[in-house]
């Protein structure tokens, strides 16, 4: 990975992205899923939740970059709490 000058940490979020989406798709294949209804006002498939999550986890990790001083666990721990609850519940 030295072409790219990644760092390890770089390195395992996208590695981490890359195995969720492999679960994500091996759930998708044994276990279609429905569109539902939750707290969003659309109907969502898990896929989307997904995406959604991921985008506002981006969003919530550059919130606190951008105007705190706070150790980076911080908007970690928040983002995987908001990730189970759209996967959960939206």
């Amino acid at each position: 990975m030295d072409w790219m000058a990644w760092t390890t940490p770089s390195a395992l979020f996208f590695i981490g992205i890359g195995c969720i989406l492999l679960a994500m798709t091996c759930w998708e294949l044994i276990s279609p899923c429905v569109a539902r209804k939750g707290f969003f006002p659309i109907e969502t498939t898990r896929g989307d939740r997904l995406f959604i999550s991921l985008l506002s986890s981006a969003f919530i990790h550059l919130g606190f970059i951008g105007f705190t001083e706070i150790s980076i666990w911080v908007p970690f721990s928040i983002a995987v709490v908001w990730l189970l609850t759209v996967m959960k519940w939206g």
